[in-house]
């Protein structure tokens, strides 16, 4: 667990996935296959603040790290995340170096950043502030996800931005801002994720990416993407019903 942001800052492979479903059965089940980590996407499912820290502990259970996807760039958001136990954070929709610096300053204790100090799950609720405070600022990972038309103009100055650890290109956002939509976009789209890419790993950044599907990881992984986030718990569970459903009715011609 501790050796989470060592892992993604020094480059090695990751595979996580995205929970979705707003509970800790789900994610338990999750953190049983085998993943690096889970990301809770807490920006497009229906999860309250309350059961994020539950869906944290079940996450704990089995020593797997897990971030969130906070909802936006609020500070108050990324600390609740945080003082719930989370790993980390991917902030989205970072489109200047500016949201990228508010970022840092949200994640990070002083003297790196502003976060409050506070009696959360994170740190024993109160009883073990000091050897929270000791190790957070470099234990916690901080991923600004890069997803619109302006986050790519700016994403040299994004990528040069201290303390930024992973740089996480968002492709289904992307594509709708840049008007790359479907297969007339998809070479435009590579292109800029390509380019978004290869700025983070020139900078020192991780590159990370979200990627629907198991085969689209060695294509990122080519030009240096390290950190990948693969489709999320309901996808895996709607694409294993119905290949189990077609299985079974061909079973029975």
């Amino acid at each position: 667990m501790s050796e989470f942001r060592q892992k993604s800052i020094g480059k090695t492979n990751l595979i996580g996935s995205f929970a979705a479903i707003p509970h800790p059965v789900a994610v338990e089940v999750m953190a049983l296959s085998g993943l690096d980590f889970l990301c809770i996407d807490w920006e497009h499912a229906q999860i309250s603040r309350d059961v994020i820290e539950a869906m944290v502990r079940a996450a704990d259970v089995h020593r797997v790290p897990v971030m969130v996807r906070v909802p936006g760039h609020a500070p108050e958001a990324i600390q609740a995340a945080l003082d719930s136990g989370a790993q980390g954070v991917l902030i989205p929709r970072v489109s200047t170096a500016a949201q990228a610096e508010m970022a840092v300053k949200a994640s990070r204790y002083p003297p790196q950043g502003e976060r409050g100090v506070g009696p959360g799950r994170a740190a024993g609720y109160g009883y073990r502030i000091p050897e929270y405070l000791a190790a957070a600022n470099e234990r916690i990972v901080v991923a600004v996800q890069v997803e619109t038309a302006e986050g790519l103009a700016n994403i040299e100055a994004i990528a040069a931005v201290d303390g930024v650890d992973v740089i996480f290109v968002g492709p289904g956002d992307l594509s709708v801002s840049i008007d790359a939509i479907g297969p007339a976009g998809a070479d435009r789209l590579s292109e800029a994720i390509r380019t978004i890419i290869r700025v983070a790993v020139a900078h020192g950044r991780t590159a990370g990416i979200f990627c629907a599907s198991p085969q689209a990881v060695s294509r990122w992984a080519a030009i240096g993407a390290s950190f990948f986030v693969l489709a999320s718990d309901t996808m895996f569970l709607g694409a294993g019903a119905a290949a189990n459903c077609t299985a079974a009715r061909a079973e029975l011609t």
